[in-house]
């Protein structure tokens, strides 16, 4: 099963549902990053973590071990991934009208203008250089999580509730 980490800083007023994560990186320093640039978020937040594009979309396809899985309401995914890489994990999910509507996040060590570029064509919400220091990774994250809790209105999950 994937890593799993709850998180909450203050009580909300509103019990609102948490914010399901899913990242998809083989390196540990950055799913260690991430996870704690994330964990401190006034909005209560669940992050799983698969290693490579194979995981990720028996993951996202509740198939084997991932049966139980959450339906992610966001993707933080890195392109350079064993087994199945990132581009073949985003074509996958977006062919599939189950998982198209999630929001993909690519946070990639790569420059490559033709890797940015096949990364909007598809359908990407934002990419993201991985920054040199872990300063500037941990703020980078940071960043992306005080948009992406504070003010994005995520899809209803009963609207893509498998029968």
């Amino acid at each position: 099963m994937p890593a799993k980490v709850t998180s909450s800083n203050e009580p909300l007023s509103v019990q609102a549902p948490p914010i399901e994560v899913l990242i998809i990186e083989d390196n540990e320093a950055d799913v260690f990053l991430t996870a704690t640039a994330l964990r401190d978020a006034r909005i209560p937040n669940n992050v799983s973590v698969v290693p490579d594009g194979e995981s990720a979309l028996a993951f996202l396809k509740r198939e084997g071990k991932y049966s139980d899985a959450t339906r992610p309401d966001l993707v933080f995914l890195d392109l350079s991934l064993p087994r199945v890489n990132g581009h073949e994990v985003l074509a996958e999910m977006k062919a599939d009208p189950q998982l198209r509507s999630i929001p993909v996040v690519i946070i990639s060590g790569s420059r490559a203008e033709a890797d940015i570029a096949r990364a909007y064509d598809e359908q990407i919400a934002a990419y993201v250089v991985k920054p040199a220091s872990h300063d500037e990774y941990f703020s980078a994250i940071r960043t992306l999580k005080e948009f992406w809790f504070h003010n994005v209105t995520f899809p209803s999950k009963r609207a893509h509730t498998r029968a």
